[in-house]
């Protein structure tokens, strides 16, 4: 196990993972009785290690089991329950790398019209899988396909990628890691074994938060675990983001008896629509959500004391003046209003200035 600081590894690269045990020792189970599905749905919140488990069976099922792991020796990093292989292996290395010849990684492709990634899975990457499945193993044992994004294929790739699952080819394992696996065709799930993973507890958030980020003051790496909701992921990007301090920002302008304040709205809207300011924007869009999540909640439970938290006076405020059905509405429309954002490339200070807005009025 690394103990090694630094910034997070790639999950084709990561020898470690946390918080999901019993998925893994099940997994390995499954391919020692010879009964691994040939295609498995790896589901749940983004940023919680769903790839980093997928390319780690990958790495298993390629090294043939214990396969290259056997010689090791004494000291290896396997253990008897789980499906890490040794990182001076050839196959991990070759894994990481990306050169593994019967690895397949399929996710969304870099745009060189908009110059950043697309914002969906193509057709053209899902005929790839069929070609590739195609091909002979080179190492004569599986061939693995990791779709890294299953949820965020195109219509056309979806059922590109279905004529694949109605006839798998032996000794293929296909890989589907997906954040909101609602959003795949029910098709496509139906021909998957699911696995759900569940969010990380907090101590494992906190112990990688600083094992990557040992920079961090106690304070903020305590709220960022609060903020997380058990996604390491998620963590590092408000880390890198100032996501702290963007929340208690938030908060702020929120916290006045008297409303929003327009000057000061406008001046945070015009920060995070600066071209160089992208993390802090994604960061405030995630924040938002998790905010009017909270004040539904909030709202239902209809406390009459604030709970312990750095949000909870202001959720106790505010959750009581909405209905909780009209935070979860408000919560869908600002989601939606980000995404038409994103779509159509529109004003990301007027989104901001919309969001808050609504929020303002919904507490009127």
């Amino acid at each position: 196990m690394s103990e090694d600081t630094g910034a997070a590894p790639p999950p084709r690269a990561n020898p470690d993972l946390f918080g999901h045990e019993a998925a893994e020792a099940a997994l390995r189970r499954l391919f020692a009785a010879g009964r691994l599905p040939h295609a498995l749905l790896l589901s749940g919140p983004r940023g919680i290690g769903k790839a980093t488990l997928g390319f780690r069976l990958a790495r298993y099922v390629l090294a043939g089991g214990a396969g290259d792991a056997s010689s090791a020796g004494l000291f290896s990093e396997t253990n008897d329950a789980g499906l890490a292989i040794p990182r001076d292996s050839g196959t991990f290395r070759r894994v990481a790398s990306g050169g593994h010849a019967d690895l397949l990684t399929v996710e969304r492709a870099y745009d060189p019209r908009r110059r950043r990634l697309r914002g969906e899975i193509v057709v053209d990457d899902a005929r790839e899988i069929a070609q590739f499945l195609r091909l002979t193993p080179a190492e004569g044992g599986w061939r693995v396909v990791v779709v890294d994004g299953a949820d965020e294929m195109n219509r056309n790739a979806a059922n590109a990628f279905l004529k694949i699952l109605e006839e798998p080819p032996l000794r293929a394992l296909l890989l589907l890691v997906a954040h909101s696996p609602g959003k795949l065709l029910p098709t496509i799930r139906s021909r998957c074994r699911r696995l759900a993973l569940a969010p990380l507890a907090p101590d494992i958030v906190t112990r990688l938060l600083a094992r990557y980020r040992p920079d961090l003051p106690e304070a903020e790496t305590a709220a960022l675990t609060a903020l997380s909701a058990g996604s390491i992921g998620r963590a590092l990007d408000l880390a890198a983001a100032g996501g702290v301090e963007l929340y208690d920002a938030m908060l702020a302008l929120l916290a006045r008896e008297e409303g929003i304040d327009p000057a000061r709205l406008h001046g945070f809207a015009d920060r995070l629509a600066r071209a160089d300011a992208a993390d802090a924007y994604r960061a405030v869009e995630e924040l938002l959500a998790r905010l009017l999540a909270r004040l539904a909640v909030g709202a239902a439970r209809a406390v009459t004391e604030p709970a312990p938290g750095r949000d909870s006076i202001a959720i106790h405020r505010l959750g009581g003046r909405a209905s909780p059905a009209r935070w979860a509405e408000l919560r869908d429309e600002i989601g939606q209003s980000f995404t038409r954002t994103d779509d159509l490339n529109l004003d990301k200070k007027q989104t901001i200035l919309s969001a808050f807005f609504a929020i303002d009025a919904a507490t009127r």
